[in-house]
């Protein structure tokens, strides 16, 4: 059994219930070196989406969990309709055999602010999980007109 994150007290239900899916499907399928991220989100309309990181033989064809989360959700939607993401969560097995809360890579932050720049996204600090706006993880981002 892996020891789950211990949530901050700021940390609300919604958002806590989103931490618990991600451990759970990471408990579920985790494999050292390919699959080691799993991802939670909440659209603003409620809906979770999830993905898991898929590592790729020669590295540059590895997709990160939160990419595969946000494909789904966009799959979900019907043509022309805006991705519109509230929250997303993303956890790792720390070696000691406990989850930890970890930060987008910069490509997934590049993302998921194209799509949902308001989007809260839990991160670890030194003071523990806390949560950061999609573009507040990139704050000399351009902006792109799709």
């Amino acid at each position: 059994m892996i020891t789950q994150v211990t949530p901050p007290r700021w940390m609300g239900a919604a958002d806590i219930e989103l931490l618990r899916v991600a451990e759970q499907l990471l408990e579920k399928v985790y494999v050292f070196g390919r699959h080691e991220v799993a991802t939670a989100l909440r659209t603003v309309d409620g809906t979770v989406f999830t993905g898991v990181h898929l590592e790729g033989s020669c590295r540059r064809s590895s997709i990160c969990a939160e990419g595969i989360a946000l494909g789904a959700a966009r799959g979900g939607l019907p043509a022309g309709a805006p991705l519109a993401v509230d929250t997303v969560v993303s956890v790792q097995i720390k070696p000691a055999g406990t989850f930890r809360i970890i930060a987008p890579c910069g490509v997934c932050r590049e993302l998921i602010s194209d799509y949902s720049p308001d989007a809260q996204v839990w991160v670890t600090t030194p003071d523990g999980p806390a949560p950061m706006t999609a573009l507040e993880l990139l704050p000399e981002k351009t902006r792109r007109a799709w």
